[in-house]
């Protein structure tokens, strides 16, 4: 539920707002003007402000700049008239979020209205780093091991500055919280911070998403709309899996890191931008310049500074951190007591690889807690609510890892049969190394490579030597 402000002269259509918003769940707060609007910014917790170009008195303009002043990361949207469309432009220009025409179609501003709050409470929501798993904060970045430490020192050492930041890593392993926590901990907290995924919007529709167009510029475009890097002109823009960004798009990411403006479609004009670029990708960039899919131009433009965060297998002791973190964390949510985790639940987590990494392992916390009766998680609780394969359920958790790969070597030694146990030994664990390792990567042999910290042609050399077949797919194929 939101807390949301309407400001408009027009009471049929406060009436409207108030009747709609209620029924989505929101709490709707009303004012016929900007004099009347803002008592109600400086007393309410509001989420988002709607208000109209035109009022009585205080105009919209004035009145968005007396909200910006009292609370400048408070996300709003303004309404326009079809003749004053280039008043809502200027007021986008200064920070509104986004402005929409009337009349206007309800689903689309209830998806606006939706962004707008979860932009605003991004903004809003501080990210947490390195904190005790007892912490209340809603979101943070829970981790004690040596590569999580290195990931906090990167943010600590360029928060601060202007540079563009490529954030790596897996799906899952938290790039947009690192953005986020970027962005609150820059000289640039207190402007616009918006997160466009690149893959979740239409590539026909990307461009316009982003640079804005002029009025014209293709059947439909009435009138003049200004691009959502323009909007946080002065703030920060997060391009999450520009990785899978097209390649005409790219040129113009690049245009804008090299001489700060942009063109909307139509224009001709070069615009100025004054926008921070965070971008996170999970692709391999390096393979996809190899195969022309990512340019090489904007690659370097782009890796200024490289966070990699490192996938949660390789972060040794963090998972029990995040379990407790995040079984308080669920358990406040829902209102009830925080059971814990038993020691054989626990250590079950502890050795999966969560291909998902924390995405999957929130998930599967989140859901053992939904159908747990109030005692503590156990390895059946973990069972139905993972997709832990059934063989890992019954062997790694009965014991730690190091127990198994001891009994592994007794019974190796024991049976005697090969003249030099020590080679063959070493070989059999490097290929099932190799072998586990393409199965993480899906078959993709660069990947493979960069887990296990070998060169690509000494994998290839590996893989030939111990015979391993892999069967994988061309999208697979690297």
């Amino acid at each position: 539920m939101a807390s949301i402000l309407i400001v408009d002269d027009d009471l049929h259509l406060r009436q409207s707002f108030d009747k709609l918003l209620t029924q989505e769940g929101h709490a709707v707060k009303t004012a016929s003007s900007g004099e009347a609007a803002l008592p109600l910014v400086r007393s309410v917790a509001l989420d988002l402000a709607i208000m109209d170009v035109r009022l009585p008195g205080m105009n919209g303009l004035e009145t968005f700049k007396a909200v910006r002043k009292l609370e400048p990361l408070l996300p709003v949207i303004m309404m326009t008239a079809f003749g004053t469309t280039e008043t809502a432009i200027e007021a986008t220009k200064m920070g509104a979020f986004d402005y929409i025409l009337k009349p206007f179609n309800i689903p689309e501003m209830l998806v606006l209205i939706e962004q707008a709050v979860e932009a605003g409470r991004f903004m809003r929501s501080r990210i947490e780093l390195d904190v005790i798993p007892e912490t209340d904060s809603s979101e943070a970045i829970i981790g004690r091991s040596r590569p999580m430490q290195e990931v906090y020192k990167a943010i600590g050492r360029v928060a601060f500055t202007e540079a563009t930041v490529l954030i790596r890593g897996e799906s899952g392993t938290g790039k947009e919280l690192v953005a986020r926590a970027l962005y609150q901990h820059s000289a640039r907290a207190d402007k616009p911070f918006l997160i466009i995924n690149c893959v979740a919007i239409p590539e026909t529709l990307l461009e316009s998403e982003l640079f804005g167009y002029e009025k014209g510029a293709f059947t439909g475009a009435v009138n003049r709309r200004v691009g959502r890097i323009e909007q946080a002109n002065g703030g920060t823009v997060f391009l999450d899996e520009i990785g899978d960004m097209p390649s005409a798009i790219q040129a113009k990411i690049l245009r804008l890191l090299q001489e700060k403006s942009i063109e909307r479609l139509g224009g001709r004009e070069p615009i100025p931008v004054d926008v921070r670029i965070i971008a996170a990708t999970n692709r391999n960039l390096e393979a996809a310049l190899v195969e022309g899919k990512f340019r090489e131009d904007l690659y370097y433009r782009l890796k200024v500074v490289t966070i990699e965060l490192p996938p949660l297998r390789e972060r040794e002791g963090d998972i029990a951190l995040l379990c407790e973190y995040f079984t308080r964390r669920y358990a406040k949510k829902m209102a009830a007591p925080n059971p814990g985790i038993a020691t054989e639940a626990l250590r079950m987590l502890s050795s999966y690889s969560w291909p998902g990494n924390v995405r999957e392992l929130s998930n599967t916390i989140h859901k053992a807690l939904i159908f747990n009766r109030g005692a503590p998680v156990s390895r059946d609780d973990i069972a139905r609510a993972s997709g832990i394969p059934e063989t890992e359920r019954a062997e790694k958790s009965e014991r730690p890892p190091e127990e198994a790969i001891r009994a592994w070597v007794r019974g190796f030694l024991a049976a005697e049969a090969d003249v030099n146990p020590f080679d063959s030994a070493v070989d059999q664990i490097s290929a099932m190394l190799i072998t586990e390792a393409l199965n993480i990567a899906g078959g993709n042999r660069t990947r493979a490579a960069k887990l296990l910290g070998l060169s690509r042609p000494t994998l290839i050399a590996k893989i030939e030597k111990y015979r391993i077949r892999f069967e994988t797919s061309a999208t697979t194929e690297d």
